[in-house]
């Protein structure tokens, strides 16, 4: 690939040795300037496609904003921003923006007017900034529109659109999408010249996940099949999609009345709520997440174990990446879906879809559930210190491994944020965790401290 030194040496101590198929079909012709349609699921690897190709074409010596990035959720602009950041890290005095609704306009704006390289954004809040001039894209040569069908189910077709007319028609344009609903052509057609379409056959590994398939007959036995099957297998990390948002509210609510450690992630959250659930979920302070789709997209999670549909999603592109959440890596995964007699044409094509690798189990026996189901292994502590303060994940290891402390082995991850820091330690040890962070100084200062 013709890309610089020192990107292919970032890339090495990354150890991004071999291209995945998605960056193999389209960085080719995104680094000669094509426009691009990608078909590609979440986890292929396609961030480092793109993220590459806006790295090559960038100009650090014009301090402007050059590539926008629009993405469905704040989470998974957080998530291609962080690995834009990694991937050009060996590029000196590099800028990488977020912009997403949720969180206050002011502090955004501030950081505008510093000038940036590469914005990524929610269109909501990026069609805001240019409706009131707060932004600029006049000099832009790339956009980016990541998860594009996600943005149209979240009806943001009319707010792309007039994203589109404020940047210069001389660009580049990027589209990369999981599925292709006749929106998506539309659009692509009218955004995009002459683009090449690349798509990267969608295969679910047979060695790495296991599918398991339980017919129930009511709602009441699905929610009572749904709590065997979660103390059967006791898994630490479990991901549960539901179709809409009132049902992922009302299932998490059930399994919480039961005892279990469970939070919602939908899109009638509050932004801090969101987050607050996702950081949980992630350093394994909580072991069970109810999500639909839409909100389940660009999640960041390793280590997770176990996907149970509570219902079947649309289609078999739906439930592939539903199912892809786990069984990454090399590692292994369990993948549950729980079906009604009325989901017999989802499952006929499931069957096609998938062939063998479908199994229909006979209905576990509820003496299965526990009397109590187990805690989460980890608890969050909240830190009201931050990037801000010059805080650094190594500061907070340090304070709670030092004199009289807790051992390594009993600390979990550490997000540092702009204005606090989040640290998941071993359950067992949260009290003393708690007490030492309290009463030793961190930078030289006292911080408040919280259980999340």
């Amino acid at each position: 690939m013709s890309l610089s030194a020192d990107l292919l040496t970032n890339l090495g101590t990354l150890n991004y040795k071999t291209m995945t198929p998605i960056q193999a079909e389209s960085l080719p012709h995104i680094l000669s300037g094509r426009d691009v349609i990608g078909h590609a699921k979440t986890g292929s690897g396609k961030t480092a496609a793109f993220g590459l190709g806006l790295l090559s074409r960038l100009k650090v010596k014009q301090f402007r904003i050059q590539s926008l990035v629009l993405c469905p959720t704040r989470e998974l602009a957080d998530q291609v921003a962080t690995e834009i950041r990694r991937l050009g890290r060996a590029i000196h005095n590099i800028k990488v923006l977020t912009l997403c609704g949720g969180v206050p306009l002011g502090p955004q704006i501030g950081s505008l007017q510093h000038g940036a390289h590469i914005v990524v954004g929610t269109p909501g809040r990026i069609n805001d900034l240019l409706r009131k001039n707060l932004l600029s894209l006049d000099h832009l040569t790339s956009l980016v529109l990541d998860e594009a069908d996600r943005m149209l189910d979240m009806g943001f077709q009319d707010v792309l659109q007039a994203i589109v007319k404020k940047v210069p028609r001389n660009r580049q344009t990027l589209l990369f999408s999981a599925t292709f609903p006749d929106k998506i052509r539309s659009i692509s057609a009218d955004i995009m010249r002459d683009p090449v379409t690349v798509k990267v056959a969608e295969n679910v590994d047979r060695l790495s996940i296991t599918q398991h398939f339980y017919k129930v007959d009511s709602k009441k036995r699905r929610i009572e099949t749904l709590c065997t099957l979660l103390a059967q297998y006791s898994s630490r990390s479990t991901l549960i999609f539901c179709n809409t948002k009132v049902q992922t509210q009302s299932v998490s609510d059930a399994l919480g009345k039961k005892g279990f450690s469970v939070m919602a992630l939908h899109g009638d959250l509050e932004q801090r709520d969101r987050d607050r659930t996702l950081i949980k979920f992630a350093n394994k302070s909580l072991s069970i997440l109810v999500a639909t789709d839409v909100a389940a997209r660009g999640l960041d999670i390793i280590d997770l174990d176990l996907v149970i549909n509570y219902q079947l999603g649309q289609d078999p592109n739906v439930h592939t990446h539903r199912i892809g959440r786990t069984g990454r890596a090399g590692k292994s995964g369990l993948a549950i879906s729980l079906y009604t007699e009325n989901d017999g044409y989802k499952v006929a094509l499931l069957e096609d879809h998938f062939g063998d690798l479908i199994e229909k189990k006979t209905l576990p026996s509820p003496v299965h559930v526990a009397s109590q189901p187990e805690v989460a292994a980890m608890t969050t502590l909240q830190i009201d210190g931050g990037k801000k303060q010059k805080v650094r994940p190594g500061d907070i290891l340090g304070a709670l491994t030092g004199e009289n402390g807790i051992t390594g082995k009993q600390v979990g991850k550490i997000q540092v944020f702009d204005q606090w820091t989040y640290v998941a330690v071993d359950q067992s040890v949260a009290k003393s965790a708690m007490r030492k962070l309290v009463q030793d100084k961190i930078k030289g200062r006292i911080f408040r401290v919280r259980r999340v």
